[in-house]
C-alpha cells in the first residue's frame, strides 16, 4: 500500500530510533514517541546531533537526528545527517528510508542518492539502479559507472555490462577500476581466460592487485586447471607462514580440488566490491569517515566481505570509537579465517576504552587458538609489553622468533620489542644484544637506533657510539620530537649543554606536553644557568602528569635545586661550564 510524505518520514524516523542508543544514556538521545508530532523545531536534539556526529559517536547522532527530524521533518541537513550517521552505522535501510523522503521533497542530495543505490543493491532491484542513473543520479563517478555496469550485469545484460566498464577503463584514472571489475565480471560469468588475461596483465599491462584481487586470480587459474602457478603465486605474494585463510586454498590446490570462484558471486556482490574499491581509494586520506561509510556500505551489501568490515573497524579506531570497533571486530564468527585478525583488532580496542584485562586474555585466547602464528604471538607480546607486563611479554616474543626460524629483515621488530622488554626488567645484556640483532637485520631503523643510544646514555656506557647511534636516528627521522630529546639528552650527559640546547627546544616544540622532553628541557635550562625558566618547565613538566617517581624527582628539583638532587643521588655533579650561579 502506498504511504505519505508524511508516513514515510515517520517511519524512517521510528526506524532510526531503534537503532538508537538506550534511553537516556549519557550523550545519547533519549527515547522518542513516534506518533507525536510537532512543527516545533528541537534545536537541542540538532545540537547534540551535531556535537555526536563531531566526536564520531554515529549511534548518538543518528538518535539525535531522528528526534530533531520528528521536529522538524521538513529540513534538509537534518535528513542528511540522518542518512550521514546511519551509513556509517551500516544502516542501509534506514538511510534509504529518509533518501526516499528527501527525494520525494525534491531535495538535491549526493547522500541520499548513496543511500537509495546501495538500498537498491541491498534489495537486487538491478532494475531501479538503471533507471536512477538514466535520471542523473549522482552518488560519485566510480560508483555511478561501476554499480551500472553491474546492475547491467544483474539483469542479464553482459554486453551492456562489459561496455560500460570498458567505458570506465577509457576514462582518466578509471583504468585500473574498469579493468579490475571487468576482470570479475568475466569470471562470474565463466570466461576465465579472458579475467586472467585481464589480471596477469596481458591486455593493457601489470595491474596491481590488492589482497582480494589476488585471491581471485588464484581461483581463476584453479578454475583453468593451473593449480601449480595458483601455488606459486600465492607462495610469493604471502610467503609460507601460517594463515588460516591462505592455508585453506594451499590444501585444496594440493589435493587437485578446484577451487569454486567465489570472491564475487553475484551482481549485489559486485557491487558490494565497487564501494569496497572507493573504501580502499579514499583510505589514507584526510576524512576517515569518507572511507568508512564506503566500507560501511560494502560489508552491509555483503555481510561475509571481510576485508570490508576489518577496514570499517580500523577506520572506526582512527576516529576514536573504540566501542564501535570492538562491535565491528565481533561479527566474525570463529570458524571464520580472519577470526584471528578481528580479535588482534578487537583486542587492541577493548584496551583502548579502558577493558585491559578483557583486552588481554582475549590475546590470550587468539594465541592458544593459532599457536603457530608469529602475527598473533607478536599481537600478545605487543598488548602485554603496552601493560608493562615485561616478563609476561618475553615468553611471546620468544614463541614468535622461534617461529620466525632464521630471521629476515622484517624480523627485526621482534627482536626488537624483546629488547625493551629485557631493558625494562634489568636484563641489559640480553637486551642490548637484542637492540644489534635488531640493526643487524635492519640496519637504520630510527626507532632501535634511538632506543639503544638513549639507554647507553642513560647507563652512562659508550657515550661516543650512543651519541653516533642518536644522531643517525635523528638524520632518519629529523622531525620526531623523541629523538631530539635523546640527542640533546646524550649532549646533557656527555656535559655539552650548550650544544644540547637547541635540540632540546625544538623537541618541546614537537612534543608540547609531553612530561619526559619538558622535564628535560628544564635540565637543560638549568645547566647553562636559566634557572626561571628550569622552574618553568619543571613546573609545566608536572601539569603533565609525569610517572610517579619522575613527579617525586621534579617536586625535589625544584625544592632543592637539581645541583642538589644530583649530589643526593650520588650522580656526578655538572660540568663547570654551566652557568647555574648567574642568577637568571
Amino acid at each position: 500500500m502506498p504511504r505519505s510524505v508524511l508516513h514515510l518520514s515517520t517511519a524512517a524516523v521510528a526506524l532510526s530510533l531503534a537503532f538508537a542508543p538506550p534511553a537516556r544514556a549519557e550523550g545519547q538521545a533519549p527515547e522518542v514517541s513516534a506518533s507525536v508530532e510537532t512543527v516545533t523545531p528541537d534545536s537541542g536534539a540538532y545540537l547534540a546531533a551535531r556535537a555526536a556526529e563531531a566526536e564520531a559517536d554515529f549511534r548518538a547522532a543518528a538518535g539525535w537526528y531522528a528526534r530533531a527530524l520528528l521536529a522538524d521533518p521538513d529540513t534538509l541537513h537534518l535528513m542528511e545527517g540522518s542518512m550521514y550517521a546511519n551509513l556509517n552505522l551500516g544502516e542501509v535501510g534506514l538511510a534509504a528510508e529518509v533518501a526516499t523522503v528527501a527525494k520525494a521533497k525534491g531535495f538535491e542530495s549526493q547522500l541520499a542518492e548513496i543511500a537509495l543505490l546501495a538500498d537498491e543493491a541491498r534489495r537486487e532491484d538491478y532494475a531501479a539502479i538503471v533507471a536512477g542513473a538514466a535520471a542523473g543520479r549522482k552518488a560519485g563517478p566510480l560508483v555511478d559507472e561501476l554499480s551500472l555496469a553491474w546492475a547491467k550485469f544483474g539483469l542479464g545484460r553482459m554486453s551492456d555490462a562489459l561496455a560500460d566498464f570498458d567505458a570506465v577503463t577509457a576514462t582518466q584514472g578509471g583504468e585500473v577500476f574498469g579493468l579490475y571489475h571487468k576482470a570479475m565480471a568475466l569470471a562470474l560469468a565463466g570466461d576465465y581466460e579472458g579475467a586472467d588475461a585481464i589480471l596477469s596483465g596481458k591486455v593493457a599491462g601489470p595491474i596491481n592487485l590488492n589482497r582480494r584481487g589476488l585471491v581471485a586470480r588464484v581461483e581463476i587459474l584453479s578454475q583453468l586447471e593451473r593449480g601449480d602457478e595458483a601455488l606459486q603465486l600465492l607462495d610469493q605474494v604471502f610467503g609460507t607462514e601460517p594463515e588460516p585463510a591462505i592455508d585453506a586454498l594451499r590444501v585444496k590446490l594440493r589435493a587437485g580440488e578446484p577451487l569454486p570462484f567465489t570472491s564475487i558471486r553475484d551482481a549485489r556482490d559486485g557491487i558490494a566490491e565497487v564501494f569496497f574499491t572507493v573504501a580502499t581509494v579514499t583510505n589514507g586520506e584526510n576524512d576517515p569517515a569518507s572511507t568508512l561509510l564506503h566500507a560501511r556500505i560494502a560489508s552491509a551489501l555483503r555481510p561475509d566481505h571481510a576485508e570490508a568490515l576489518l577496514l570499517a573497524a580500523a577506520k572506526l579506531e582512527s576516529l576514536g570509537r573504540y566501542d564501535l570497533a570492538v562491535e565491528a571486530f565481533a561479527a566474525f564468527p570463529p570458524d571464520d579465517p580472519n577470526f584471528y585478525s578481528a580479535e588482534v583488532g578487537r583486542a587492541d580496542a577493548l584496551y583502548e576504552i579502558g577493558k585491559k584485562d578483557a583486552a588481554i586474555e582475549a590475546m590470550r585466547g587468539v594465541a592458544r587458538r593459532y599457536p603457530q602464528m608469529i602475527v598473533v604471538q607478536t599481537a600478545l607480546g605487543d598488548i602485554l609489553r603496552r601493560d608493562e607486563r615485561w616478563s609476561d611479554a618475553l615468553p611471546a616474543y620468544d614463541a614468535a622468533i622461534k617461529l620466525a626460524g632464521d630471521p629476515l629483515p622484517p624480523h627485526w621488530v621482534l627482536f626488537f620489542s624483546r629488547a625493551v622488554c629485557h631493558e625494562r626488567m634489568g636484563n641489559w645484556d640480553l637486551a642490548e644484544a637484542d637492540f644489534r640483532h635488531a640493526l643487524q637485520l635492519n640496519p637504520g631503523r630510527p626507532e632501535v637506533l634511538n632506543y639503544l643510544g638513549y639507554a647507553l646514555v642513560e647507563r652512562g656506557e659508550k657515550l661516543d657510539e650512543a651519541l653516533q647511534l642518536i644522531q643517525d636516528a635523528v638524520q632518519a627521522q629529523p622531525r620526531a620530537g623523541y629523538i631530539l630529546d635523546s640527542l640533546a639528552w646524550a649532549y646533557f650527559r656527555l656535559g655539552r649543554y650548550d650544544e644540547a640546547l637547541a635540540p632540546m627546544e625544538k623537541a618541546s616544540l614537537l612534543e608540547p606536553v609531553d612530561p619526559v622532553v619538558t622535564d628535560h628541557l628544564g635540565d637543560v635550562y638549568w645547566a647553562v644557568g636559566r634557572q626561571r625558566e628550569a622552574e618553568f618547565q619543571w613546573h609545566r613538566a608536572l601539569s603533565f602528569g609525569p610517572e610517579d617517581k619522575d613527579a617525586a624527582r621534579i617536586r625535589k628539583k625544584l625544592e632543592q635545586g637539581l645541583d642538589a638532587v644530583l649530589a643526593e643521588e650520588g650522580a656526578p655533579p655538572l660540568a663547570e661550564v654551566k652557568a647555574a650561579k648567574n642568577g637568571n
